[in-house]
């Protein structure tokens, strides 16, 4: 991310960006900042513009080869091209000759970093994964966010904050927005703001959806699943999430037998005591074992459904039967 900012400070530009992770905020931030310094206002002859897995490489090639029109260079934005998971070599083949006035920004979701395509940016361009972030990180970005605005808030009031949004940023800056609307004529925002006006999402619901299984309460397990889908949260990202706990769960039950505390514990995963303490009581519903047959049924649940023996829906929901 720093080789980002020094570029767009300098000028001095890489061929070629690969922009992924899951945190979505950060990084839709930095391509819109790639975009604010490559791309002129209105010039709709260099600059384009591909989302989706129905482009063709072949028309983009074609595009890269075509001399810009009176600017330095012409600018190709890819989303969530699909490209580096399959059915990337043409363009792997063509980065590695391309035309010097043609400069690519890819933005994915996923990536395979063993593909062609994938090692081919990262010899010849900048790579900038960003992940999600872990709680101290997050709780700087609020604390900091809040000062802007002239608003205090106290740490263990950020971690309840925390608690109801969850770790996607963008979801915390929509909430912020809300409490700082909510608390316009006050400069301190309170546990009890927090509670009036946000909303628990994904990640509590999975939290949630886990310990529901851990108690056996199958329809109640189920009956959050549907609320998610409700909100429109796409069945493999459940599955992804759900996987993610139970693998923190293991570890965390791990970490217990070795004798760590919660603080230890915490410091360990980027949650706060208070949190940690959370996982750690949840862990103890489990088993070990259980926990490991749980996350290896993730991974047959999402192998299943990219070999099409069961739509993603159904497999989700088999998994929060079969775990029980």
């Amino acid at each position: 991310m720093q080789e980002i900012n020094r570029n767009i400070q300098s000028g001095n530009f890489r061929q070629m960006y690969l922009l992924h992770g899951e945190e979505r905020y950060l990084k839709k931030q930095y391509a819109d900042r790639l975009k604010s310094s490559l791309c002129a206002e209105g010039d709709n002859m260099n600059n384009h513009f591909f989302e989706g897995k129905n482009i063709s490489v072949g028309e983009i090639i074609d595009l890269a080869e075509t001399l810009p029109f009176l600017a330095p260079r012409r600018v190709i934005f890819l989303s969530d091209s699909g490209l580096f998971k399959s059915g990337g070599e043409q363009m792997a083949d063509y980065l590695n000759e391309c035309n010097e006035t043609s400069l690519f920004i890819f933005v994915e979701s996923e990536v395979d970093k063993r593909s062609r395509l994938y090692k081919t940016i990262q010899s010849k361009g900048y790579i900038a994964e960003f992940g999600v972030q872990d709680e101290n990180t997050l709780k700087r970005w609020v604390a900091g966010t809040l000062k802007k605005e002239g608003k205090k808030i106290t740490e263990q009031t950020v971690d309840f904050f925390l608690e109801k949004t969850g770790t996607d940023m963008e979801n915390i800056r929509m909430e912020l927005e809300k409490l700082i609307s909510y608390c316009l004529d006050r400069d301190v925002i309170t546990a009890e703001d927090v509670e009036t006006i946000c909303t628990a999402r994904i990640t509590g619901h999975i939290f949630d959806m886990v310990g529901a299984i851990s108690q056996q309460k199958t329809d109640l397990a189920l009956r959050l699943y549907y609320d998610l889908l409700a909100l429109k949260e796409p069945p493999m990202r459940i599955l992804f999430l759900i996987a993610k706990q139970c693998n923190t769960l293991l570890q965390v039950k791990e970490m217990k037998t070795r004798g760590y505390d919660n603080r230890t514990i915490g410091s360990k995963l980027g949650y706060s005591p208070y949190v940690a303490g959370k996982y750690v009581t949840q862990a103890a519903a489990f088993k070990t074992s259980t926990l490991r047959a749980a996350v290896q049924k993730c991974v047959d649940a999402e192998e299943a459904v990219k070999t099409g023996k069961m739509n993603d829906m159904m497999s989700v929901e088999m998994l929060i039967v079969s775990v029980l």
